[in-house]
């Protein structure tokens, strides 16, 4: 699960590691202790749309995911479409390789990338509001 972390101020997110998710279920524990050292003041979650805007078995998966997130860490959860966050985050992943010499093949990457695109998108979505 790719996992980002931004501010208001300035409106940008930078990436951070990913962490595992098996079956779609996260790693809890792995998952407090990134919460109690970056303490947020909410949480921003991609949703998983198809292109035509409808919503799949992925959506549902992620409504019942923030659900359990809102109840186990007590904070607000908002969402964001997630679609082409993970074309983009390729491309960006890609690039940056290619400039380090580097090959592109490194999902975790990605998905982090992907993550700090969608909230860097609800940032600018939401920078106007309280």
């Amino acid at each position: 699960m790719g996992l980002a972390v931004g501010q208001t101020v300035t409106g940008t997110a930078s990436a951070i590691p990913v962490i595992r998710a098996t079956n779609g279920e996260p790693d809890w524990d792995q998952l407090a202790k990134i919460i109690n050292q970056w303490l947020p003041n909410a949480f921003v979650v991609g949703m998983p749309y198809n292109m035509d805007g409808s919503e799949n078995d992925m959506t549902v998966k992620a409504t019942q995911f923030i659900a359990r997130l809102e109840e186990r860490f007590d904070l607000p959860c908002h969402t964001m479409d997630e679609r082409l966050s993970t074309r983009e985050a390729k491309d960006l992943s890609r690039a940056n390789a290619e400039r380090g010499g580097k090959k592109f093949n490194d999902k975790a990457i990605v998905d982090s990338y992907a993550a700090q695109l969608i909230l860097e998108s609800w940032l600018a979505e939401n920078s106007n509001k309280p």
